[in-house]
């Protein structure tokens, strides 16, 4: 499958470089507004599309912004975008806008935001750059909505307001608080090792799980990787014994 066909960068997004589960990126939304699975579905999405949008302008801009200024340039482009998000939501969903308050306008440094404009949307055309934003911003979603549940159901005995627990279960009341993120993020890492130790074992290229590497150091915008550095380092060594 072409790597910048749209199939390819939705389950790109949702599944083999989930934001969330695989890149530990966002951590700041994702453990503060999962108290409920609505607060996480409202933050996901309003975080899709300000990262839909953006990519997509980034992309079809990136020949005519300077290399030098780009970094500025992007924030003022998904500044732009989250303004006119979180006005919609004051307008249309006043009860949204007050569960996620100051969040919505922290969106503009959300690191996966601005990673997918440095790492992608500057360097590819403007219809893979919207799949990879509305791919990268459905995994948020899934990945914020399912830690809400489990924390809104274990916490409150309820999901998206709809009680189903039996009237003698006691709710835990520390998973509805700031440890309760913590457990539920940690249990789902814990449940995502378990399937790549198994898919090792059997044999399978497990290497890309969990890594978010996808082995194009020339292009990777990481600058802290350590495989990165290495190969550089390695790459220089070579320059020095030739010369």
């Amino acid at each position: 499958m072409n790597q910048n066909s749209a199939g390819e960068r939705l389950y790109n997004g949702i599944i083999k470089e989930n934001p969330t589960l695989v890149l530990m990126l966002g951590m700041c939304p994702t453990l503060a507004v999962t108290t409920s699975a609505i607060n996480g579905l409202g933050m996901g999405l309003t975080t899709m599309v300000v990262l839909a949008l953006s990519n997509a302008i980034i992309s079809l801009l990136r020949n005519i912004i300077p290399d030098k200024v780009r970094i500025p340039a992007f924030i003022v482009i998904i500044a732009s975008f989250v303004t006119v998000v979180q006005m919609v939501l004051q307008a249309y969903l006043p009860f949204l806008y007050d569960a996620l308050g100051i969040y919505i306008p922290l969106i503009v440094v959300n690191c996966i935001i601005l990673g997918r404009a440095e790492s992608y949307a500057s360097k590819n055309p403007v219809i893979p750059s919207l799949f990879d934003g509305i791919g990268m911003g459905l995994g948020f979603s899934a990945a914020l909505t399912i830690i809400g549940a489990v924390r809104e159901i274990l916490g409150a005995g309820e999901v998206f307001g709809f009680h189903f627990m039996p009237e003698s279960y006691v709710p835990f009341s520390i998973f509805v608080l700031a440890p309760g993120a913590f457990f539920v993020l940690a249990a789902l890492t814990a449940i995502q090792n378990k399937v790549r130790i198994n898919g090792e074992k059997k044999g399978k290229d497990m290497s890309r799980i969990q890594s978010g590497c996808n082995s194009d150091c020339a292009g990777c915008s990481d600058s802290g990787c350590s495989r990165r550095f290495y190969g550089e380092s390695k790459e220089n060594d070579t320059k020095g014994e030739v010369k």
